[in-house]
């Protein structure tokens, strides 16, 4: 066995002990209210003759957004069978270590690797073109098979206001985010109130307040360092009494100290659920594409100190590392719920499996079929 292959098999003992301790986590974090569920144009299955033109839009942003992602990924598989002289234990060594730098996460490629070897012996393949073919299958297979239980819509009240969370640290887009999800909603008839709840950053709540200018929507907010609960528990009685369909409130992002975060967390969780019996229905985790594992190592400390109940992930049209989604997907068992794909306005979109795959692999997926 190659050192890689022996560091492969600890890592994946490290790594079974992680998973199993976020499937006991995700037990905590599961709801017992009433869902129910947005239905957007890119979640929804439809006869492409009989696509809209909304329709067609996002699935071009998705092509469009994933096309670094597209041509690295080309480009990490010709160089795999650059030297290719046949399958042995260096080529499956090889082979973990591009689906690693594609950020697909170590697990998710250790699994790949197996399903492929396995194929392989099975029919006791050798031609360069058919296992490169092979490999883009099984990870098309893996996205889509993934994909099948998970839920990536939005949970919204079946009465009064909706409640929306949003977590992360500093710069991974989480205002952008929330103003974006602001105008669509908007558009949508809904009335949306914005909540300014990141006291602590600097211009944090005039960014906030821009984008309620920006959308045409209102903005309850206090002065600097003031207390996030506080600010809180003023939208959602504004919310209450005036009638609003939905509530996004921004909050600090700071991991300097997590036993601080956690409680200032908690403590505005306690004073939106008093108010509004069920909420907050989402707690969405923020996360920057760009940043890769980096981005995971952030997850994993937000899962710990709040119920993070998914992911928005930003910045996927700048990353060249599209499988950061599958290994979200695969090792933190939470839900993609949106992604950025672009600079404007409109380009914060629902995650559609589906959508993803054919964005990702389009050029591949004729080969592998």
């Amino acid at each position: 066995m190659s050192i890689f292959g022996r560091r492969k098999k600890k890592k994946l003992e490290e790594q079974q002990a992680i998973e199993q301790h976020a499937k006991e986590q995700k037990l905590n974090e599961e709801k017992q209210t009433k869902k129910e569920p947005e239905v957007s144009p890119a979640e929804t299955q439809v006869n492409p003759q009989n696509v809209t033109s909304e329709e067609a839009e996002e699935i071009d942003r998705y092509n469009r957004g994933l096309e670094k992602s597209r041509r690295t990924f080309g480009q990490k598989l010709t160089a795999l069978f650059t030297n290719f002289n046949g399958v042995d234990d260096d080529f499956y060594d090889d082979l973990e270590e591009t689906l690693i730098g594609a950020d697909v996460g170590f697990e998710t490629a250790v699994q790949i690797s197996d399903e492929v070897r396995e194929e392989i012996e099975a029919k006791h393949e050798s031609d360069q073109q058919v296992i490169s073919n092979l490999i883009v299958a099984k990870l098309v297979s893996l996205y889509t098979r993934n994909g099948t239980t998970e839920d990536n819509h939005l949970v919204f009240a079946t009465e009064g206001p909706s409640v929306f969370l949003f977590v992360g640290v500093n710069g991974v887009g989480k205002t952008t985010s929330i103003g974006k999800l602001a105008n669509r909603f908007k558009k949508r008839g809904k009335k949306v109130l914005l909540a300014a709840c990141d006291t602590f950053r600097a211009g944090a709540i005039e960014q906030l307040q821009e984008w309620g200018k920006r959308d045409g929507v209102p903005v309850v907010a206090g002065p600097e360092k003031s207390d996030p609960a506080a600010i809180v528990f003023d939208a959602v009685k504004k919310a209450k009494a005036e009638n609003y369909d939905l509530v996004l409130v921004d909050t600090a992002g700071r991991l300097q100290n997590k036993v601080n975060l956690m409680k200032e967390l908690d403590k505005m969780r306690r004073v939106i659920t008093r108010e509004i019996p069920h909420a907050p229905q989402e707690i969405l985790l923020v996360l920057d594409a760009t940043t890769g594992q980096n981005a995971m190592s952030q997850a994993k400390i937000f899962k710990e100190t709040t119920d993070v109940t998914g992911i928005i992930l930003t910045k996927l049209d700048g990353t060249a590392k599209g499988g950061i989604v599958l290994a979200i997907r695969n090792q933190l068992h939470l839900s993609v719920k949106y992604v950025g794909l672009g600079e404007q306005v409109d380009d914060l979109s629902p995650f559609s499996p589906k959508d993803f795959v054919d964005g990702l692999f389009s050029g591949f997926l004729e080969t592998s079929k």
